[in-house]
């Protein structure tokens, strides 16, 4: 598993690699996997997020967590879950912390099942649908290595172009 510096995690910012590319499932869960829930928790009700995935923490892990109220106490982990999208394609507009500023309607299922361990190593399924199973699927993608600018119809990137640009020089600026 990748040495994680929990203390430098922080939201990364699209186009960064590690929203790129599949992540690397989590092989136990100890002590330092506890911590970076603990940190992405904090980052998400920070930024006042519904969802986050450890990717945008700038680590590599299949770890999302989910609280549709935004609070702390609603906080629902997910190790390498596994999400089937059921049902019809609703279009609805999302956003994402790792896209600041940009909200595109974007098409997705409207139900899904997801199966997960939590932090005690208990594995769970659930069905979802309305805003948890939209939910659920923005956060998979993520640990699939897909954002919200791969999913937005061209109409919305071409909107958002000075914007995407900008997070794209910043990459570069910051490395």
């Amino acid at each position: 598993m990748t040495d994680i510096d929990v203390d430098k995690c922080h939201i990364t910012h699209y186009p960064a690699n590690v929203l790129t590319g599949p992540a690397q499932p989590v092989e136990k869960i100890d002590e330092t996997v506890r911590r970076l829930v603990a940190k992405m928790t904090d980052l998400m009700i920070e930024h006042k997020g519904v969802g986050f995935a450890a990717p945008q923490a700038g680590v590599p892990l299949r770890l999302f967590i989910i609280s549709l109220d935004g609070t702390k106490e609603k906080v629902r982990v997910y190790i390498n879950p596994v999400v089937k999208p059921e049902g019809n394609l609703v279009q609805n507009e999302e956003g994402c912390l790792s896209v600041p500023g940009v909200y595109a309607k974007i098409k997705r299922f409207g139900k899904a099942t997801v199966t997960a361990t939590d932090l005690e190593g208990k594995s769970f399924t659930e069905q979802a649908d309305g805003l948890y199973a939209r939910a659920l699927q923005h956060e998979f993608d993520h640990i699939e290595g897909v954002t919200i600018v791969n999913r937005m119809p061209t109409v919305a990137r071409i909107a958002y172009r000075k914007q995407l640009k900008k997070l794209e020089e910043e990459q570069i600026e910051n490395g």
